[in-house]
Parts: structure tokens; sequence; C-alpha cells
């Protein structure tokens, strides 16, 4: 099975590296500084599971070197995903398939569109990992994948990629609703991306003050509600287990949307609070508190305001 990273940010390159390190054959497609420094020094993993040094990998920016392939796994950016998708043609085998890992719910109507149903599968995941230094990926927490195709079906195809996977040492799972799986995450990554950069906050605070708590608490309701109008089956444990599940969580954690504001880099916001305001328009959920966090982080969106 031939694998490719479209991005080796901190999720694909955390995911390649792993594939690769147990003898799955991935190329990984980059750019700049860090494609540099991969072809120079290889891909270094830093990680409590155990540090990863690939000494040599597969990296180019050109698809036409890689060629066709079985898997895509296209880990760019949300603002970055409009330019990605002409990379995408050259990689594209007979019954290849392209698997989304972006945050948001919009990614695999994008995909389909550009390289056609029989081409595109879902995806998510949970982890924290980012580009620490040009060539070397810092892990911190969590490592799951999950993937399925959009009908439900298990296809050879991903049951091939889910029995390489299980080599690689990270979790992975074949969904037979990876829809649900999409919007369950959505759900609780654009509530926790956007409090805690609203409130330029880890979430150990905002659940300790009951006022942000409660605004905590607004937006997932609303995300939710927009989801279950939406015909997606979102478990309702995500509001009846609220305050459970953050109690469990760091109270140190920081979304990587805040770690973005921090540095001056763009945001995903219109495709994670922006995106409950507007489904929830198309389908007459009201979101107040999520159109209060797209107003007020607005003027960053694009990187540091002026």
């Amino acid at each position: 099975m031939k694998i490719v990273v479209v991005g080796a940010g901190g999720v694909g390159g955390y995911f390649g590296a792993r594939l690769a390190a147990a003898g799955a054959d991935v190329h990984f497609l980059a750019r700049g500084a860090h494609l540099a420094a991969m072809r120079s020094r290889g891909l270094r993993i830093e990680s409590p599971k155990g540090d990863l040094h690939l000494p040599q990998v597969a990296a180019t920016d050109d698809p036409a070197d890689i060629g066709p392939s079985d898997v895509v796994l296209f880990t760019v950016k949300l603002y970055d995903v409009d330019a990605a998708l002409g990379l995408l043609p050259p990689l594209l085998g007979p019954d290849a398939v392209v698997i989304p890992l972006q945050n948001g719910v919009e990614a695999v109507s994008r995909l389909s569109g550009a390289v056609g149903a029989a081409h595109t599968a879902g995806g998510t995941t949970y982890i924290t990992a980012v580009i620490a230094e040009p060539g070397v990926i810092r892990h911190t927490v969590m490592d799951s994948l999950f993937f399925g195709e959009i009908d439900g079906r298990r296809s050879t195809r991903l049951e091939r990629l889910l029995d390489a996977c299980q080599h690689a040492g990270f979790r992975a799972t074949l969904s037979d609703d990876i829809n649900v799986d999409i919007w369950t995450k959505f759900v609780r990554l654009s509530v926790f991306s956007g409090i805690t950069t609203v409130a330029r906050s880890a979430i150990g605070p905002i659940v300790s003050d009951p006022d942000l708590f409660a605004l905590l608490k607004d937006a997932l309701h609303e995300a939710y509600a927009v989801a279950r109008a939406n015909r997606i089956a979102v478990p309702p444990a995500l509001i009846q287990d609220v305050d459970r599940a953050y109690a469990m969580m760091s109270p140190d954690a920081k979304s990587s949307m805040l770690h973005d504001l921090e540095r001056g880099r763009r945001l995903e916001l219109p495709w994670l609070s922006g995106a409950v305001v507007r489904l929830g328009q198309e389908l007459g959920v009201p979101t107040p508190t999520h159109r209060f966090i797209a107003t007020v982080l607005k003027p960053f969106v694009n990187g540091r305001a002026a």
C-alpha cells in the first residue's frame, strides 16, 4: 500500500512517520524549511509514546514525483484546502482514496467536488502535535485516527489501511458511521477552540470561573443543536457529561487556534465557530455564543492585526 501525506505538519507528520517506521510505503508532500530539513536530516518525532527518528524519508513538493497512490492522508490546514486540492490528481490511482483529517465538517464535500465521490472517504483525529522546528514533530497527547467510507460500508482499501495502522503504534478505528465521528469532533472542537481563544486562556481557568464555564456550555448546546438539526446522531453524552469531560482535561490545555492567535498566525475560525453560525442560519438554529466568538476574533483571522 502506497500512502501519501499531503501536508506533513503536526498531524500528517506524526501519523506518516509512525506508519513509515512500521514499514509502510509513505511519501510526504511538504514545502519550505520543513521540506528542506526532511530531505537533509529526515523526520524526527518527539513523543511521550517514544521518540522516533527516520533518517531518510521520501519527501517532495511535487506530486508528480510521487505518482499514483492507494491512500492520501489530506492534512493541510483548513485555510489551505482550496490551494492543496490541485495537488491531488497526480496522486490518484484507480482505487485511490483521499481521507481528509482537517477540523470542521466541510472537507468531505470540498474533496468530493474536486476528486469525485469514489475517491473520497471521511476521517478525523484526536491528537496534539506541532512542528517544533523544521524536520521535528512534537507530539504531546492523544494519537487516535478515525476513518471510514461515507456510506458506512467496510471497503477493502480501508481494511488494508487499518491493517497498516495497527502495526504503527497508534489507535486506529475503521468507523461504521464516520459522519457521526466527524461531527462529534466538530462539536467538541468548535467549543474548545472558540472559548479558549476568545478568553485567551487555557481551559483550567475557564472551567473554574462560573461565568466563563456557563459561556462554554452555551456554545456547546448551540453546536450540538446544529448537529442534531442536520440529522447527525451525535451522542447526548456530549451535553450530559460536560462537567466530567472538562474536569478530566489538563488545566493547561490550550487549543491550536489559541496557539495560532498567540503567534500571529492565521486562524481556522471560519470553519469552526464561523461554520456553527453559518450552518445554524441554514438550519434555523440560533447560535449567539458562536456568533460572538466569530465576531470578536474576526480581526485576527488572517494573522495578527496591524
